[in-house]
């Protein structure tokens, strides 16, 4: 196994810090919602290991030929836990045709699975998605006259996730709305790798703006990052 550059956790690229963790059929936690905090570099390094039938749990998968849509080009994924499949058409073509198996869940019930996941919490109850096909086959159960249903907690075999920035430890800063998924996400994985725009040294982080604490991550790699939007809508410009 490569070991880090400098520091404990600290690797030199995303494909050093995979180094060891990969193996078919493993189930890995994404941070992200749409391209929004997408682990980019370690998505890329998943693409290049070509480890196989994975199942992914994230909000969405990406859009075509970026983010965990490349991971769906390769065929490298046999089944998807997320909670949106639009934007995506070879998303939706895998699946309609049979070809990818999807567990849909809620946004905020997948949130809490991946959060009560990384707290040792095997189960919750909740009343989204009661009477619908997200029931289906599930404990059902009465509190105050209320039908809830259970969900089971998430725990994964490796969380990869993106920051803004960290310290050598991996306390970590999330920038506006790219915190999204990625905070339980990276307490559900067994591992995880963090990817950040900017590593600084320990200390100079205030505790008080720490979004995800050092303990959760196991290994951290700093990179570039292509910051693209998902879907730009402009208005027309009016005829003077």
């Amino acid at each position: 196994m490569t070991g880090p550059a400098s520091g404990r956790k600290i690797y030199t690229s995303a494909g050093k810090a995979l180094d060891g963790l990969l193996f078919d059929g493993m189930t890995i936690a994404a941070g992200g919602f749409g391209l929004c905090g997408i682990p980019e570099l370690l998505i890329d390094a998943l693409v290049e290991s070509g480890v196989r039938n994975l199942t992914i749990a994230a909000n969405n998968c990406g859009v075509d030929h970026f983010g965990l849509g490349k991971l769906l080009d390769t065929r490298q994924i046999r089944k998807m836990i997320a909670s949106y499949v639009g934007e995506n058409a070879e998303f939706m073509r895998q699946y309609l045709a049979g070809e990818l198996e999807i567990e849909f869940n809620p946004q905020g019930t997948l949130a809490e699975r991946m959060r009560a996941g990384g707290a040792g919490i095997p189960g919750f109850y909740t009343k989204t998605g009661v009477g619908t096909v997200i029931a289906e086959g599930k404990e059902h159960k009465q509190f105050d006259g209320e039908t809830y249903i259970l969900e089971r907690g998430l725990v994964a075999d490796l969380a990869i996730v993106k920051a803004w920035k960290a310290d050598e430890t991996g306390n970590a800063v999330f920038r506006k709305t790219a915190r999204n998924f990625n905070p339980p996400a990276a307490m559900c994985g067994k591992v995880c790798v963090l990817e950040v725009e900017e590593i600084v040294p320990t200390g100079s982080l205030d505790p008080d703006h720490i979004h995800l604490p050092g303990i959760y991550v196991h290994r951290l790699i700093q990179g570039p990052h292509e910051k693209r939007i998902e879907k730009r809508t402009v208005r027309q410009r009016e005829n003077a």
